[in-house]
C-alpha cells in the first residue's frame, strides 16, 4: 500500500503530464539539490565571517553575466565537453558553429532530469551564476580572473562571428571538422 503523500504525488503527475514522459520527481530532486547547495554554501559564508558585498560594481555584474552566459553555453553545447553529457544525453548533429544537439537519453526519472539540465543553456544558467556569486563573495580577485576568461572568450565568439559575415561566411572547411572546439 503506497502513502498519502506518493499517492497524491502520482495524481499531480498524471494530471500534470497527461500520459507525457515528464520527470517531476527528478525535477524536484534537482531543486532540492540546488536547495541545499546553496544553503550549504550560505552557512559557509556565514561561517567564513566576510561580509556579503552592499552593492557589486555594475562591471563585475557585467562580467559575471556575460560569463555566465559563456560558461553556461559551453557546457550544454560545445562538442568539448560532450562527455560531461554523454551519460545523460545522445548526440543528435551540429546545431550551430561549434554547438552540438543532443536529445535526452533517459525518460522519466532523475537521468532525464538531469539529462534536461546538462543539455540547457538556460537551466545550467541558474547553477553557473549562483556558483559565480558565491565565488565573488569568498574570493572576489579568483572569480573575476575565471570570469574574466569566459568573458573574454564570448567577445572572441562574437568577433568570429562578425569575422565570417564580413567575409560573406566561410564555405571551405576551416580544418576544425565543424566542432570549433
Amino acid at each position: 500500500m503506497s502513502s498519502p503523500v506518493r499517492r497524491w504525488a502520482q495524481a499531480q503527475q498524471r494530471a500534470y503530464t497527461r500520459g507525457e514522459d515528464r520527470p517531476l520527481g527528478g525535477f524536484l530532486g534537482a531543486m532540492g539539490v540546488y536547495s541545499g547547495v546553496v544553503s550549504a554554501g550560505a552557512v559557509a559564508l556565514r561561517a567564513s565571517g566576510r561580509p556579503l558585498p552592499e552593492r557589486i560594481p555594475l562591471g563585475d555584474a557585467v562580467l559575471l553575466t556575460v560569463a555566465t552566459f559563456r560558461l553556461a553555453r559551453r557546457i550544454a553545447k560545445d562538442p568539448v565537453t560532450s562527455p560531461l553529457r554523454a551519460p545523460f544525453a545522445t548526440f543528435g548533429g551540429a546545431s550551430g558553429e561549434a554547438e552540438l544537439a543532443e536529445e535526452v537519453r533517459e525518460h522519466g526519472g532523475w537521468k532525464h532530469a538531469v539529462g534536461e539540465l546538462v543539455t540547457c543553456p538556460f537551466c545550467l544558467a541558474q547553477w553557473v551564476g549562483t556558483a559565480f556569486v558565491f565565488g565573488y563573495v569568498a574570493a572576489p580577485n579568483a572569480t573575476r580572473l575565471a570570469a574574466l576568461t569566459m568573458t573574454a572568450v564570448a567577445g572572441s565568439d562574437v568577433l568570429q562571428f562578425a569575422y565570417d559575415a564580413i567575409q560573406g561566411g566561410v564555405t571551405e572547411d576551416d580544418g576544425d571538422g565543424g566542432t570549433g572546439g
